[in-house]
């Protein structure tokens, strides 16, 4: 039962954020006449009501009761260089004036292309469509049909996007020791799990068990380098690799979901380990701030699309590769350098020093996992291994994370409700250590809820 501490805290915390947002709760009211919950995004829901933003400049957003934020969450971290960036938006109007898609090919596309196979080392060949959650759904397609297979194996609790195959064990199963039971989200037909295999993050054991007992149906292992949705979970030392080595000893394809993870080098993660897949799904930067979805890999796996083949898998869409998303895309790229990318996973590290100097100050408990400009808030000073332990360290964790979000956002910082911040490249030092102070000041507010209810949580 929750104690008085946390009644109070609770109290102040949501009440300051109502005091500060009338009029985005308004907006809310109004959005529920014809929008379910109020939006159509369901990882945009927040209690007592999500901000209303009114528009967005560089690293700020600004909401409609005149609030100003500083903007940690990047639209889940598509947004590399923030907020109406000038050469974005030049990028984008060149396109727009000349016209948005023609339904026919156009150069802009295959220059696009040509970027991402020119930096990422497992593409040789590329094809659009319009999200992430596409991306990993025609990857999975493409194993299939080069294989001849149908089962996909993948690790319990990770996200790769809204598709039934893909929302198979979206949420890790906190019951269950050792091989994860499956389960589907609600709408989701059980039918879905029957060639989906399921295997702990960060298990090799559990996942050679599963490959060699499913050889004759499995076609692939999928895997973020770093889990996203499950909170930023590190690969351990050898996982990626091991990935690679059993995905070769069995003859299976190896999929990265890099739809996040490619922000952190110029090549993406696979850069980064030197562990290269045999597809890779993109999203998120490589549009520029505009809907984008991409997968490539081997031009012999990537070559069941070919409609020169009379068998070739069909994958069409009226706006996959839109110039508009092209243009703005590769102007995006272009900026996303390798000076770029240093400087931004350099400001990461010092947000994270911030932090857990923050946290030291406060004597509170904290571990941060992620890497570069991407990292994600724990309660407590051990870093989960995979999604059912991060999940069950929320469990634990009481109130925290709801209480810290909000209170985060009345010290002006916008960042994801699971304790997920992220960098672009608009911010500087002073954007870093002011999101830095936000912490300590909102652990400061906390404090009388963890001594009361969560004293495991502090420091010694």
């Amino acid at each position: 039962m929750d104690g008085k501490a946390h009644q109070k805290v609770s109290q102040q915390v949501v009440g300051t954020y109502k005091r500060r947002t009338p009029r985005s709760q308004e907006h809310d009211r109004k959005a529920r006449e014809y929008l379910p919950g109020g939006d159509t995004r369901s990882t945009l829901f927040f209690g007592p009501y999500p901000t209303y933003m009114r528009r967005g400049r560089g690293c700020r957003l600004y909401d409609w009761d005149g609030n100003e934020y500083l903007d940690f969450l990047g639209n889940y971290t598509s947004l590399i260089h923030g907020h109406a960036h000038p050469a974005l938006i030049e990028a984008a109007r060149v396109q727009l004036e000349a016209g948005t898609i023609f339904g026919a090919p156009s150069e802009i596309q295959y220059l696009h292309a040509r970027h991402l196979c020119q930096r990422i080392p497992s593409l040789q060949s590329v094809r659009y469509c319009n999200s992430g959650s596409e991306a990993t759904q025609f990857a999975f397609r493409c194993a299939r049909a080069f294989t001849g297979k149908n089962s996909i194996l993948k690790m319990d609790g990770g996200y790769h996007g809204t598709t039934d195959a893909a929302e198979v064990n979206l949420f890790p199963d906190l019951k269950s020791e050792g091989l994860p039971n499956k389960h589907v989200e609600t709408g989701v037909p059980p039918s879905a799990m029957e060639d989906v295999l399921v295997a702990p993050f960060n298990d090799l054991a559990a996942i050679e068990s599963l490959m060699a007992s499913n050889l004759d149906r499995l076609a692939a292992v999928v895997v973020e380098p770093i889990m996203g949705a499950a909170g930023l979970v590190n690969p351990g030392p050898g996982f990626l690799e091991g990935l690679r080595e059993l995905a070769d000893r069995f003859g299976v394809l190896l999929i990265f979901d890099e739809v996040i993870t490619f922000r952190l080098s110029r090549g993406g993660f696979q850069a980064l380990s030197g562990v290269t897949p045999d597809l890779t799904a993109l999203g998120k930067i490589i549009g520029g701030g505009l809907p984008v979805g991409a997968f490539g890999g081997r031009r012999e796996v990537m070559g069941v699309f070919n409609p020169d083949n009379p068998s070739h898998v069909n994958h069409g869409g009226t706006f996959n590769g839109n110039n508009v998303t092209m243009g703005a895309g590769l102007a995006a790229l272009e900026l996303y350098d390798q000076a770029a990318v240093d400087r931004l996973n350099a400001l990461g590290d010092r947000l994270r020093e911030g932090f857990y100097q923050a946290a030291a100050e406060a004597g509170v408990a904290i571990s941060l996992s992620g890497r570069g400009s991407i990292l994600n808030l724990h309660w407590g000073s051990s870093a989960p291994v995979n999604a059912r332990e991060s999940f069950l360290g929320r469990i634990g964790s009481g109130d925290l994370l709801r209480l810290l979000h909000l209170e985060m956002l009345n010290q002006g910082v916008h960042s994801a409700p699971r304790g997920m911040f992220i960098l672009s490249t608009p911010m500087t030092e002073t954007e870093v250590d002011q999101a830095a102070g936000a912490f300590g000041r909102s652990l400061a507010v906390l404090r009388p809820y963890l001594e009361e209810d969560l004293p495991q949580l502090l420091l010694k």
